[in-house]
């Protein structure tokens, strides 16, 4: 990768990436000499750079499209670094002749000159002095063996190394533990299509069933364990479509897997392993899970909530309806759902899937089916903007408006104006807005999300003086401060002034660097709704008020 060749770092694209301050720091790197380029090949630099210690850069990719990672703590808490910029500048200004000159094409040669035999003893040197990679020769070793038997006992043992768990594992940890489970499961699913399917299929449910213990003592921010158990789910997948074992017995162990994982591991098996089921499997597979189904009670209108009988009737409503659905059975699929009628959501529920299959007429009937059973609770907006929904298609446009203010005179929202907006029309503004207007006044002196809703409506339907005028008389949150002054700057810029005047005090004051950015993005915004001579001296007062804080005062500068 040369400065004239087709494969160098956009070096715009590279700011762009690293941010101008990092990019800047990185030059400098790049120019001090810090750089050493171990691998150049086209699309990729390997470097170390030197910095307050050595640091591994990679970059990858060519002309804007660039990525990599480096072993510095920037880079895994803010991400693209000043390192890997100082490796791009570097592999960008390399001659014609960096790549085969580089370190690792140096050592390459070398190696090659060596026979077999030193070169094994080379790495095992190498290997009894890092545990790592250690195991990781061990472990590729394992397949070697001939011996079902023992190739079974070096697997499981493999397995169960891997995903061992001493004490808990937080975030910083569960990377390596990841790709040492990963390691094993690699060579399991090296055996999965092969003569030992059967093995394989054994072994990847223990693995899946040791991960998923394991989890419960792993800070799994990343999502590490389910791209393990997903991969893992692949593995017994392949396997059972290699192996065929025996398809009642194995409807019976998926069936349990299915309903009983707190992982969802298994979650859609039927389907899944439709093909190594064959039919007497899906049919046991149906069978048990219509025997368990049946034996939950139908609940209608609200009931004692159970937790354990919500995730049971999940899992079986998701099993059922995939054999359901492969009849074709709509009338099926219509009564599984409706077997919980417990909540607004489970009708809204029923009526979206009854309009997705073409029943208009029995969706609207369950959506005022559920609004009718739930009218004594808080309205559930979404079954009610639904049901108005239908109503207005069906030409009963004034139902549907009907609908819509009992829902809003009881519990008012933005949804439900709008609702009232596209069916009513500017008609709906004046009364939606008295009626606000009623209630704050019936609570004056205490804070109510009335205030905070009648400056969205007044937003919302541009009317920014009457929405500041609602503010400064019933008041509001700071949120719908910000809002509306961030949408009526250019009609009323001494309100929007003062509000991100206060804003910028309140992140300034907090300190920190998240918040001094969001302040100097407000002041820079303040500079369109002023002269230049009132935006000059406010950044000189704060620049007086907040002068110990340097970082906020470099980005004044």
């Amino acid at each position: 990768m040369n400065a004239k060749g087709p494969d160098r770092f956009d070096v715009d694209a590279l700011r762009h990436r690293a941010g101008a301050k990092v990019f800047e720091r990185g030059a400098q790197y790049h120019r001090d000499g810090q750089v050493r380029i171990l691998a150049l090949q086209p699309g990729r630099v390997l470097a170390h750079v030197a910095g307050s210690e050595d640091y591994r850069s990679e970059v990858i990719g060519r002309g804007k499209e660039i990525g990599g990672e480096c072993s510095c703590r920037a880079f895994e808490d803010l991400g693209f670094c000043k390192h890997m910029v100082a490796a791009a500048l570097a592999a960008n200004g390399a001659g014609a002749d960096a790549e085969a000159d580089s370190a690792s094409a140096r050592i390459r040669e070398h190696l090659k000159a060596k026979g077999v035999a030193a070169l094994v003893e080379m790495i095992l040197n190498f290997a009894e002095r890092d545990p790592v990679l250690f195991r990781k020769l061990e472990t590729a070793s394992i397949a070697l063996s001939a011996d079902g038997k023992v190739l079974e006992t070096r697997l499981r043992k493999a397995i169960d190394d891997a995903t061992r768990i001493r004490g808990f594992v937080d975030y910083r940890e569960a990377g390596g533990w990841t790709s040492g489970v990963k390691e094993a499961l690699d060579l399991l699913a090296d055996l999965a299509a092969g003569a030992h399917a059967g093995l394989a299929l054994e072994l990847a449910e223990r693995a899946i069933d040791r991960i998923e213990q394991a989890a419960e003592k792993i800070d799994d921010s990343e999502g590490h364990c389910r791209e393990l158990l997903n991969f893992a789910r692949d593995i017994h997948l392949a396997a059972a479509r290699a192996a065929r074992p025996e398809p009642v017995r194995f409807a019976r162990d998926l069936v349990a897997r299915e309903i009983e994982s707190d992982l969802e591991t298994f979650n859609g098996a039927a389907a899944l392993y439709a093909d190594a089921l064959g039919e007497k499997g899906l049919a046991e597979y149906r069978r048990l899970a219509t025997e368990a189904w049946e034996k939950l009670p139908a609940r209608l209108g609200r009931t004692p909530e159970s937790e354990e009988f919500s995730y049971d009737h999940d899992r079986l409503l998701g099993i059922l309806d995939f054999f359901a659905e492969r009849d074709g059975d709509v009338e099926t699929r219509i009564a599984l759902r409706a077997k919980d009628l417990s909540s607004p959501w489970d009708y809204l529920q029923l009526a979206e899937f009854c309009l997705s299959q073409g029943r208009s007429e029995e969706a609207l009937r369950r959506a005022e089916e559920g609004l009718w059973l739930f009218e004594d609770g808080r309205p559930d907006e979404g079954l009610v903007l639904f049901a108005a929904g239908l109503l207005a298609k069906a030409g009963r446009g004034e139902d549907a408006e009907a609908r819509l203010w009992r829902a809003f005179e009881k519990a008012p929202s933005l949804g439900l104006y709008n609702g009232l907006r596209n069916c009513a029309g500017a008609n709906a503004r004046e009364r939606a807005a008295k009626f606000l207007e009623e209630r704050l006044a019936k609570s004056a002196g205490s804070y109510s999300t009335d205030a905070d809703l009648l400056i969205d409506i007044l937003t919302r339907e541009k009317m920014y003086a009457a929405a500041w005028a609602s503010l400064r008389k019933h008041g509001g949150s700071a949120s719908r401060k910000k809002t509306l002054a961030a949408a009526s700057e250019k009609q009323h810029p001494r309100e929007a002034l003062q509000t991100y005047a206060e804003e910028v005090e309140q992140l300034a004051s907090n300190g920190g660097n998240s918040g001094y950015a969001q302040a100097a993005a407000l002041i820079a915004r303040m500079r369109g709704l002023r002269s230049a001579a009132e935006q000059a001296a406010y950044v000189a007062a704060l620049k007086q008020r907040f002068v110990k804080k340097r970082n906020f005062m470099k980005l004044l500068e």
